[in-house]
């Protein structure tokens, strides 16, 4: 009887230690990484996956040969013989472009549609009788060549009489709803900072200041703008979507984060582009960089820079500052006096197109096995796999705690290349805070690039060369790093 009773309670434990083992076995699920800092809306996600459009700068200085007008120019001088909304598309599509921004009124007040609110528009002018609107010919040939469609209205008017009044907000609101309700969504509203000076205002023809601080309100254009055109991403220093990078030299910060305190600046704040312009990475606010840059010197044409377009060189130095530190690139490209954009200009854009082309045509990394040195909860969801399978919506992410991790990526043989391409799933925040890129040749690691924030997007220029592996560091994260992408060409 007793040893009956030994194998039962052998029997038994055997059972409970089965259970036991079986539940310390058992694949616990492990959801995404927790979120962290501000976040991008979906309108913000999907302007950050454009990367690439176009500026238009185009209006009555084309036609004075100025950069600013003083907006007592007459509406007769606006008479481009060969105005042709289609080839500015075209160029634009050929280009890379997914937009374009066309200077609707510029600070001159001269507006390129049939504004009911003032007679200083193209229903004075002589091109086509008075009977044209350049908005409406642009907004028809985006959606022809499908680009998305984008205006700039100044805030600032050298020709209204009623700046630096409450009676001009209303004004320059009335003109926004024109814009906002007539020509189809807009993706990107853009407000500069240019904050008075002197002008006409109707003839005045005085110094007007105001405060840029407070005047315009900004939060009640904001909020008519999100109501009438929800998906469109409104530009200015404080955002409250994208924020000027702080130059005009088509470069980004080194070190960029998204998150920034908009409410502490306001649209021309002159202490912006020297104390904010970089971001914060505990700004209470998602407000990624855009950069915005000409193709030549000045904004509007000028035949005298025929000779100065930038080279395809400088275009690419350019793209890779910008969109490859993770800002949007907004690059001007300015119609002539014949409504038509340049034979150089538009030349070099299709010349840039086959240089960007050529570099990133062949990801390397789809050929590569990539492994981590840490997989959240050990789940394929979450695998090494996951950075260079050609998707952007999943990630490969480390288990909580795990602020630094290393993603190798393992060639069938040497491989040829020159830069690696970074992206962070930005749904999840921006995380990581430093980073490398090492190679792998006969046998031996050695960094060949280094950095700190990654963003949308980070390219890295490390080569030409050789390698069996390459291997991302992340040295330092705000929490588990969670990267989709690692490319290499």
């Amino acid at each position: 009887m007793a040893d009956v009773k030994r194998l039962a309670i052998a029997a038994i434990a055997a059972v409970a230690l089965g259970v036991v083992a079986a539940q310390a076995h058992r694949q616990v699920p492990v959801g995404p990484p927790a979120p962290i800092g501000p976040l991008p809306s979906s309108r913000q996600l999907q302007w950050q996956d454009l990367e690439f459009y176009g500026f238009l700068h185009f209006g009555i200085n084309t036609f004075t040969d100025k950069e600013w007008g003083d907006g007592d120019e007459s509406e007769s001088l606006f008479d481009p013989s060969a105005l042709d909304a289609r080839q500015w598309a075209r160029v634009a599509r050929d280009a890379g472009m997914k937009g374009l921004i066309i200077t609707a009124k510029h600070h001159d007040g001269f507006c390129l549609w049939p504004s009911r609110l003032t007679e200083h528009s193209v229903k004075r002018s002589p091109w086509k009788a008075g009977h044209g609107d350049v908005l409406r010919e642009l907004a028809t040939a985006c959606r022809e060549y499908g680009l998305k469609l984008g205006v700039y209205l100044s805030p600032w008017d050298r020709n209204h009489p009623d700046y630096g009044t409450p009676d001009y907000l209303a004004y320059y609101r009335s003109q926004l709803r024109e814009l906002m309700t007539g020509y189809g969504p807009l993706f990107e509203v853009w407000f500069d900072g240019a904050n008075g000076g002197d002008g006409f205002y109707g003839g005045a023809r005085e110094t007007r200041r105001i405060d840029g601080r407070t005047y315009y309100d900004w939060p009640a254009t904001w909020s008519l703008v999100r109501q009438l055109q929800p998906g469109a991403v409104m530009f200015s220093d404080a955002g409250p979507d994208a924020r000027w990078v702080g130059n005009e030299k088509g470069v980004a910060f080194e070190m960029s984060w998204y998150g920034l305190d908009s409410g502490r600046t306001y649209p021309g704040d002159p202490a912006y582009a020297r104390d904010l312009a970089h971001g914060r990475a505990d700004g209470s606010d998602w407000v990624p960089p855009e950069v915005d840059v000409s193709i030549r010197p000045g904004w509007f044409y000028h035949q005298a820079e025929d000779a100065k377009v930038k080279t395809v060189d400088q275009l690419m130095t350019i793209y890779e500052q910008s969109v490859g530190r993770g800002a949007n690139l907004l690059l001007n490209v300015p119609p002539a006096k014949s409504g038509l954009i340049a034979d150089v200009d538009a030349e070099r854009l299709r010349a840039f197109r086959s240089a960007v082309d050529a570099a990133f045509r062949v990801d390397l990394a789809r050929r590569a096995t990539a492994s981590a040195t840490s997989v959240r909860g050990g789940l394929s969801a979450y695998g090494a796999g996951r950075v260079n399978d050609g998707r952007a919506d999943t990630y490969w992410a480390a288990d909580d705690g795990v602020a630094s991790a290393s993603v190798t990526l393992a060639f069938p043989k040497p491989t040829a290349f020159e830069r690696v391409v970074l992206q962070e799933f930005l749904a999840l925040g921006q995380r990581v805070e430093r980073w490398t890129v090492e190679a792998e040749r006969d046998g031996s690691w050695t960094v060949v690039a280094e950095g700190t924030t990654i963003g949308h997007k980070r390219i890295v220029r490390c080569g030409p060369l050789t390698a069996s592996r390459i291997r991302v560091n992340i040295l330092s994260a705000r929490a588990c790093p969670a990267l989709a992408t690692v490319s290499v060409y």
